[in-house]
């Protein structure tokens, strides 16, 4: 029996920043996917998570769990995906380590990624986005917290993970004021904010306690705010926003659909796809083609510019019903030779 932790240990800490080279936003995600995996596993198998096995992850206990992130926590099948991709990368990591584990990984390895529908993106009216905004209670030291994080996180289009890990020292207060980024894939880029977004940061800094951890956002014990903590305080204030705008509660709105908010608003507002890539941190254009596909504003033009065919004018004249019944009654179909 191979214990399960000096593995994962090994695996986060040494394997992905050493020797893969992986970012920590990468490390955090993987580290996040085996998190909800061991609880799981521990309450499948009804062990403590440290007391867990290597041979307790077989190819069922995968299966089952993915099973379980889309019918218990409502996961998308691209989520479902990433949490896969971490585990059989767990599993490459063993077979050259534990050779004793090699049919389990083959195993791991012979699941499918699950395809799906690339439905179209979702993202909230202007309206919609001003009332979530308007949700938080200035009067509070959390609420202006959940004012600076909502306000950032639209105007920015920033990733959950990107929103978390920012410092304070990445705020930079000259005129015009920005905020510098640590990206997806180790790629940097410095965006400039509102002036209400940097009023917002302003007013959180002033009430935000001081010798704690270094991230710009904390939560109620000056910890640093996980992805966790955004989901929930984002949940809430779309709640209470539901009662100006009735609307939201069709929607389900993530961090990341403020991402896609704010995409499709700077699209439509420039009308460049490549300042959307540029202002999103994407590593390719293809990336940000997603919104094009959403957007009618660029159709609409194509229409307007293009024409309409000119249709020939008629009129439609019903046949006569008797004939129509002796035209069936006489085809040879209807008679025995």
């Amino acid at each position: 029996m191979n214990d399960l932790a000096s593995c994962l240990s090994a695996f986060l800490n040494e394997h992905l920043p050493r020797e893969r080279g992986a970012s920590p936003h990468t490390c955090q995600s993987y580290a996040y996917s085996f998190q909800i995996l061991v609880k799981f596993a521990a309450e499948r198998h009804r062990v403590r998570p440290s007391d867990l096995c290597l041979e307790h992850l077989g190819a069922a206990t995968v299966l089952a769990f993915l099973d379980h992130l889309e019918a218990v926590r409502g996961c998308t099948a691209r989520t479902r995906n990433a949490r896969l991709a971490a585990i059989k990368s767990f599993f490459r990591f063993l077979e050259y380590r534990l050779p004793a584990c090699l049919a389990q990984a083959r195993q791991i390895h012979a699941i499918p990624m699950k395809r799906f529908d690339e439905a179209l993106v979702a993202y909230l009216t202007v309206d919609e986005v001003q009332a979530v905004l308007d949700a938080p209670d200035p009067g509070t030291a959390s609420g202006l917290r959940d004012r600076a994080i909502l306000h950032l996180a639209y105007s920015c289009g920033l990733r959950v993970g990107e929103l978390v890990g920012l410092r304070c020292d990445q705020f930079d207060r000259r005129q015009p004021p920005c905020i510098q980024v640590d990206g997806k894939g180790r790629r940097q880029r410095v965006l400039p904010l509102w002036k209400e977004t940097a009023v917002a940061i302003r007013n959180w800094l002033a009430v935000r306690r001081a010798n704690s951890d270094p991230e710009l956002f904390l939560n109620a014990v000056g910890r640093a705010l996980t992805r966790s903590g955004v989901e929930y305080i984002l949940a809430s204030h779309v709640a209470a926003a539901a009662k100006q705008q009735p609307s939201l509660n069709s929607k389900r709105v993530t961090p990341h659909v403020l991402r896609h908010t704010c995409a499709m608003h700077s699209l439509q507002a420039t009308g460049d796809i490549r300042k959307v890539a540029l202002w999103l941190g994407h590593a390719s254009i293809r990336s940000t083609e997603i919104y094009l596909r959403a957007d009618p504003t660029e159709k609409l033009e194509a229409l307007a510019k293009l024409g309409a065919p000119i249709l020939k004018k008629g009129r439609y004249k019903a046949p006569d019903k008797l004939i129509a019944m002796l035209n069936a009654a006489a085809s040879p179909g209807n008679y025995a030779e």
